[in-house]
């Protein structure tokens, strides 16, 4: 195959992933169908099975893409963080809870493709609040605050600040999908710090970053 025949292979798979993306946030997986998705894709329905083999395929891709993308935007933020735990913590954080990331499009999509989860393996992969991926990431470290903290119980104490921020992390986009018009940003980055600064005071408590501004805005 010629590279520009390639090029234009990977642009119509594209076209047909964001055509079920934007299909999806707008009108939600069950009215999804194969004519709204050529419609919007402005390609014959052969494209479909050409690329993917059908629409359940087409689907399972489109899940996948938008997980990759998520996460493409992350470790760009952590790649622009510090080197400390506490650094990539108020990342993670503040870059779930931006703009960017939490949107209508975006909400939307996510909260589609978690109602199709229980009975579709392959969506399920991507869309598990207890990813694997993310879960070590913010494991990692709260583990190493949890250590610089001298905590007595560090392992346990870095496991439950992981399970209780993602907890968070999700009840606010849960919040923004219901309260889109009037969200707080700010509110919710603050609410978990405030969580946050119970277990580890000396690096999210009054004497930590978060209180003296010092940390990094991402959401402009």
């Amino acid at each position: 195959m010629t590279g520009k025949r390639q090029q234009a292979r990977e642009k119509n798979r594209l076209t047909l992933i964001e055509a079920v993306l934007d299909s999806v946030a707008e009108k939600g997986i069950s009215e999804t169908s194969v004519s709204e998705i050529i419609q919007r894709a402005g390609l014959s329905r052969g494209m479909i099975h050409l690329h993917f083999g059908g629409k359940d395929n087409l689907l399972n891709e489109a899940v996948k893409h938008s997980s990759e993308e998520y996460y493409q935007g992350l470790y760009a933020l952590l790649n622009a963080a510090g080197d400390t735990g506490q650094e990539r913590i108020e990342m993670i954080v503040r870059g779930d809870l931006s703009e960017e990331v939490l949107n209508r499009r975006n909400v939307s999509i996510w909260y589609a493709f978690r109602g199709e989860a229980r009975n579709r393996a392959a969506i399920a992969a991507y869309s598990d609040t207890r990813d694997a991926k993310l879960r070590n990431m913010v494991h990692d470290a709260f583990s190493r605050i949890a250590q610089e903290a001298g905590a007595a119980e560090a392992a346990d104490i870095a496991r439950d600040a992981t399970h209780g921020t993602l907890a968070m992390l999700e009840g606010m986009w849960t919040d923004y999908l219901l309260h889109p018009d009037i969200f707080d940003r700010e509110e919710s980055v603050r609410v978990v710090f405030r969580f946050l600064s119970a277990l580890f005071p000396k690096h999210f408590g009054v004497n930590g970053a978060i209180a003296n501004g010092r940390s990094k805005r991402v959401d402009g």
